[in-house]
């Protein structure tokens, strides 16, 4: 038999075999509720196909378990794996209640993975561990941050008549993934882009803007700063659940901090066989920040007393609207200032820009005991993370440090 029309033949079904496995997507959108306000698309072909560019590249990977393991658990898990992966949120819902769909196989064999990975059993086909919940639906499990919006989400989703159903390229364009805001028939999108040793999240694709301020932010070397005008303020204080952000009267804040080691008294008190009271002190190394906080406001004297109101000012002139402790609130002609008094900082000049950069401390890492293993080491892997504005463009970036490995090798 002649060779070439044996291997013509092959070469051609390898093409459309890695074809159909690495990019062809079903781009129709099934799980994605009619009151969902923002929605997440993971391109799951998108991040394999990186995944093995950046495995080739880096043959001292070759031999590596650990990611095997976990692909390999998902896929015996029961589950099908999707070609978009949708995570929405619902209008109303507090900002951390996230949730997704996902396709089942086998849901005996998913409910036994459940077991195995130490879910608990609430009844209804409810599952628990921690902060994520589980509800089984026949073939189809819902996942959330929160158990509140299960029910809804299975009677918009499943038990409806008909739904509308969406498509992937309304939200997402060669990317390896995209976060969309949904406000009736306008959808914003911003793209989600993983690179060697970076994730950025954007709207507009020129990089200079970004890498001029970061640039500036580096050589003050804080562990915090920001600066927002009015528009950046009332949207923070609506996302944190202040929906009278136009009472403040704000139209520019600027933040510097810094973070640093005390030594924080504990008195406790208890009584000897005499039942006389003794008094005994512990000591134990907390973290703190040394901060000022500028707020130029329109007219003080009302958000003073706005502040005053809220009891975010107290009758010692303390700023009791962040839990860190002692502070003293001042205000002048052009707004109100609030300095830690433990260990006073100066405030870094402003750039006039609408960022807020946060710099990896190891005193920082040092304090989050409740994670676990695997996200410490991602945090301990972060170098910065940076929020930007410019009038309609938006950047989010997080910066890893640099190492031999891609981010998709590392975490």
């Amino acid at each position: 038999m002649n060779k070439k029309k044996v291997i013509a033949p092959l070469i051609l079904l390898l093409a459309v075999t890695v074809y159909f496995v690495l990019f062809y997507k079903d781009k129709k959108l099934r799980f994605i509720p009619e009151n969902a306000d923002a929605v997440i698309l993971i391109d799951v072909k998108n991040l394999t196909r990186q995944y093995i560019f950046s495995l080739i590249t880096h043959p001292s990977q070759w031999g590596s378990k650990t990611k095997g393991k976990t692909s390999a658990s998902l896929k015996d898990s029961g589950i099908k794996i999707p070609d978009f992966l949708q995570i929405f949120h619902l209008k109303g819902g507090r900002a951390s209640e996230w949730y997704s769909i996902i396709e089942l196989k086998d849901p005996q064999k998913f409910t036994a993975f459940l077991k195995q990975q130490k879910f608990v059993s609430k009844g209804k086909n409810i599952f628990q561990k921690d902060h994520i919940f589980l509800s089984i639906e026949g073939e189809n499990c819902i996942v959330g941050t929160s158990g509140s919006g299960l029910g809804l989400i299975d009677k918009q989703v499943f038990q409806t008549s008909f739904k509308s159903i969406l498509n992937a390229d309304q939200f997402i364009q060669n990317t390896a993934g995209s976060i969309s805001f949904l406000a009736g028939q306008k959808i914003q999108n911003f793209s989600i882009e993983l690179k060697d040793d970076e994730i950025e999240i954007k709207n507009n694709s020129n990089p200079e803007i970004v890498n001029a301020i970061v640039s500036k932010l580096q050589q003050e070397n804080h562990f915090l700063e920001a600066e927002l005008n009015a528009d950046n303020i009332k949207n923070y204080t609506h996302f944190f659940g202040v929906n009278k952000g136009d009472s403040l009267q704000i139209n520019h804040v600027k933040v510097t901090a810094d973070l640093e080691q005390v030594n924080d008294t504990i008195i406790t008190y208890g009584y000897d066989d005499n039942f006389n009271e003794i008094e005994t002190k512990a000591y134990q190394k907390i973290i703190q920040p040394n901060y000022i906080i500028d707020f130029q406001s329109r007219v003080p004297e009302k958000t003073w007393v706005y502040f005053q109101t809220k009891k975010w000012i107290n009758a010692q002139d303390q700023f009791t609207a962040i839990p860190f402790q002692p502070n003293n609130a001042s205000r002048d002609t052009a707004g109100i200032v609030v300095r830690s008094t433990r260990k006073p900082i100066q405030q870094s000049p402003k750039l006039e820009k609408n960022y807020v950069f946060i710099r990896n401390s190891e005193m920082l890492f040092s304090s989050l005991s409740t994670l676990s293993k695997t996200e410490k080491r991602i945090i301990s892997d972060i170098d910065y993370v940076f929020y930007g504005n410019e009038a309609q463009n938006y950047w989010v970036k997080v910066k890893a440090k640099n190492g031999k490995l891609p981010l998709i090798l590392r975490w």
